[in-house]
């Protein structure tokens, strides 16, 4: 009887083992293209963009179409109106340019976008929350790493605003190059992860208590590079340089950006299976027609403070 049970159990083995290499071509419906919409403004003294796209197929690699021909205003408190209008060189791209020493918006102000385009008009409001400065950047060398002594890594500090539900979105330049893979996405909640924890600056007894934003965040600076065998590479090395962005964002910003991290930093292979399922990102982009188009992307309008520093060991 034992004999007869391990020959079942290894037979439903190989029959799991096998289901697992078949290959299917699933084949997908084509839905309608939709409006998306990239407009992250922020406080900084330089051109403000806001690109319109339209969605694509599963399986279509091409970059987005771009939707030319659009009106687009935000306008600030109610009264000033910025509009972006689209550039002759480059279709779907629309710019706001300062003059002067203007900058885009104040904090504490709210904002509102519209966008008329293809017969539709959509909203958008956001509010510009404040930023943090970044008190420093420092390197290390990674000693717990003996298999590489020039294995370094960057650390950057700073601390949270006073209050709860500060939401920031941190930025990482490597040598004036955006750290933009999906595992380098770095948003935090106040000082912390999340909402609900005890990561928050507050007032204590007239005292400002302030926090640092925990180790895990402030290490997701370095860059994930490997060599060309897989092995990982140091961060950084000398003569490197690294530039920090704190941008304030608000907390519907915050939920896109996660869910856009969940949604793209994807394992692969047999870890997928226990990872979150594909699903449509929340967006912050409405059609004032509820019957009309709907439309993907969304609006933030972030004051941003940052620091750099030049690798020198």
């Amino acid at each position: 009887m034992n004999n007869v049970r391990f020959a079942f159990f290894f037979a439903l083995i190989g029959l799991m083992l096998s289901a697992c290499e078949t290959v299917i071509n699933p084949e997908l419906r084509i839905a309608e293209p939709l409006l998306v919409v990239d407009a992250w403004i922020t406080n900084k003294r330089e051109m403000q963009t806001i690109i319109l796209s339209q969605s694509q197929a599963y399986f279509d690699n091409t970059l987005p179409p771009p939707v030319s021909n659009a009106t687009i205003t935000v306008v600030e408190n109610g009264n000033k109106t910025y509009t972006f209008t689209e550039e002759s060189s480059r279709k779907g791209y629309y710019t706001w340019k300062p003059t002067g020493s203007e900058v885009f918006g104040a904090v504490g102000n709210s904002y509102k976008l519209t966008i008329q385009v293809n017969g539709e008009v959509y909203e958008a409001t956001s509010k510009m929350g404040p930023s943090t400065p970044v008190d420093s950047i420092v390197y290390k060398k990674n000693e717990p790493d003996q298999s590489n002594p020039d294995f370094y890594r960057a650390e950057f500090f700073a601390k949270d605003v006073v209050g709860i539900g500060d939401t920031y979105w941190i930025k990482t330049y490597k040598n004036g190059i955006l750290l933009n893979k999906p595992s380098e996405l770095n948003v935090a909640y106040d000082a912390g992860f999340d909402a609900g924890g005890p990561f928050y600056s507050r007032i204590e007894n007239g005292i400002p208590f302030l926090l640092d934003f925990i180790p895990p965040i402030r290490n997701r600076m370095n860059p994930n590079d490997t060599d060309a065998n897989d092995n990982p590479l140091s961060p950084y090395v000398p003569g490197d340089s690294a530039y920090v962005e704190i941008h304030s964002i608000t907390l519907a910003g915050f939920t896109y950006l996660r869910q856009l991290g969940e949604q793209t930093n994807r394992p692969g292979g047999f870890a997928e299976l226990f990872s979150r399922p594909l699903a449509n990102i929340s967006t912050n982009i409405a059609n004032k027609n509820p019957n009309g188009k709907k439309a993907l992307g969304f609006f933030n309008v972030a004051a941003v403070s940052g620091k750099g520093k030049k690798f020198v060991p």
